[in-house]
């Protein structure tokens, strides 16, 4: 394959000479930057396993009160109590770059800073479950947030683990082996031609001095 594809030239040589060095180069810096993004996905992965049971937990019990307040509660007033809500949360989305990835970083913040404005309802015709499943859900909702962060940074992380480890099979397994192929077959050419070379000087020089022999024997 490197006869019909490299031209067996000095300066061909050179080329391929460099190509080498900063294939081998690139890929060194891959694989680091692979095993490092590894690293970190595996870490967000076991964040994100503790995370998502303290969530489910969160909503687990979140459920059990509104299923309880609706059995003490007529329907009709469950839904006016939750029908204007005072509070207002404003999501804020930013980003990080992590080894050339960038992920998101969600925050938010309330309309106001009045923790009871949670409640959207007075208290004197609603169940106590409801007031445990509102707060439920008030105290479970920055770890829901941060865990839609960190499921998405493993995503995009992923994406990013996968695509530099073709980029790190390709240089390993085929442009790196080729340009080494394709250096051995022009030194190979270039040395056939050196010794062609010479063999053809020698015979040159055999004929000249043989010439100059004849001469001075007349």
């Amino acid at each position: 394959m490197a006869s019909t594809q490299v031209t067996p030239t000095r300066m061909e040589l050179t080329r391929l000479k460099r190509k080498l060095v900063t294939a081998v180069k690139g890929h060194r810096l891959l694989k680091d930057k692979r095993d490092e993004l590894m690293r970190q996905f595996l870490d967000l992965v076991r964040e994100d396993m503790e995370l998502r049971q303290k969530v489910e937990q969160g909503i687990k019990s979140a459920n059990r009160n509104f299923v309880l307040a609706k059995a003490g509660m007529s329907e009709e007033t469950l839904r006016a109590a939750l029908m204007a809500p005072k509070q207002e949360v404003i999501l804020k989305q930013d980003k990080k770059n992590v080894m050339s990835v960038d992920i998101p970083v969600f925050d938010y913040e309330t309309r106001t800073a009045d923790e009871n404005d949670i409640y959207s309802y007075g208290f004197a015709f609603t169940s106590s479950d409801l007031d445990g499943a509102v707060k439920s859900l008030s105290d479970v909702f920055p770890d829901m947030l941060k865990l839609a962060e960190i499921e998405k940074s493993c995503q995009l992380m992923a994406a990013e683990i996968e695509k530099t480890r073709r980029r790190v099979n390709a240089l390993e397994h085929v442009i790196i082996p080729e340009t080494q192929e394709g250096i051995r077959y022009i030194t190979m050419k270039l040395d056939e031609n050196e010794r062609s070379t010479q063999v053809r000087l020698m015979k040159v020089k055999d004929m000249m001095l043989e010439e100059a022999h004849r001469y001075s024997e007349k």
